[in-house]
């Protein structure tokens, strides 16, 4: 075991699950539950506030989901999932998060998620890799984004899709352009290429992803050349292949 007492954080909207969790808990000493969170923004601050060794994360929560608080940690601490839900993959984070609990589960299995997040703590660098693992997985995986989080600072923000204008590239960023106003975000242009709805946005170009729903018309402006006017007269260009891919949507 990697120290005497160690710390975990319950994370979860259904009081009853914590309650199951904390009933568990009761036969562990040697854990100290320093905090319990009904939802992802109370647990950000927690765990930054208190930074445990262990969190008991749900996955599907109100306001920002477990995968979404995850992305928003700097250091995430050793991860045991709970989750009602088996079409998470559930070999895959068995593999890449101490362990994955799918409700309901019982006190043995518990011990045995308990003990694996014990051997995760002996071994942090081993462990950090683990958290790149699963984010890079959730990005690998496609399924259609619903909303984006940014987090600037203490402020953390949810973009739903469907306002967002338009996406453009920035280095190892994008700027995602929406009715809240211009967002940095840490992500790829062919993660947010693959991950939004192609009927919905379209990349045009090997720097711009638009919203269809926000073009107000397309120009030719040489023998081979188009731009997109959006509706509030912000100009981009069109590859050939956008060109190829708009004609196809619109």
């Amino acid at each position: 075991m990697p120290k005497s007492k160690i710390t975990a954080i319950i994370i979860d909207d259904e009081k009853l699950a914590r309650e199951i969790t904390k009933g568990y808990l009761k036969n562990h000493p040697e854990v100290e539950i320093a905090a319990e969170c009904s939802n992802g923004f109370d647990a950000i601050k927690k765990i930054n506030e208190l930074k445990p060794d262990i969190i008991f994360l749900d996955i599907q929560m109100p306001k920002i989901s477990g995968f979404e608080m995850l992305e928003l940690l700097e250091e995430p601490p050793v991860i045991i999932f709970t989750t009602a839900f088996d079409h998470y993959a559930i070999k895959a984070f068995e593999v890449n998060a101490a362990d994955y609990l799918l409700k309901p589960f019982s006190e043995d299995r518990f011990n045995d998620a308990l003990k694996k997040s014990f051997n995760f703590l002996q071994d942090k660098f081993e462990h950090d890799a683990v958290i790149k693992n699963i984010i890079d997985y959730k990005d690998e995986k496609i399924e259609y984004l619903e909303r984006v989080v940014i987090k600037e600072g203490s402020k953390i923000s949810i973009i739903p899709v469907e306002t967002i204008k338009w996406i453009e590239a920035q280095d190892d960023y994008v700027m995602i352009n929406c009715d809240q106003g211009r967002f940095l975000k840490q992500k790829t242009m062919k993660y947010f290429e693959n991950h939004l709805n192609e009927n919905n946005f379209i990349r045009i170009h090997r720097s711009y992803i638009i919203n269809v729903d926000f073009i107000q018309h397309l120009e030719q402006t040489g023998k081979e050349s188009y731009q997109i006017i959006l509706k509030n007269s912000k100009q981009l260009p069109v590859s050939k292949t956008g060109l190829a891919k708009l004609r196809n949507t619109l």
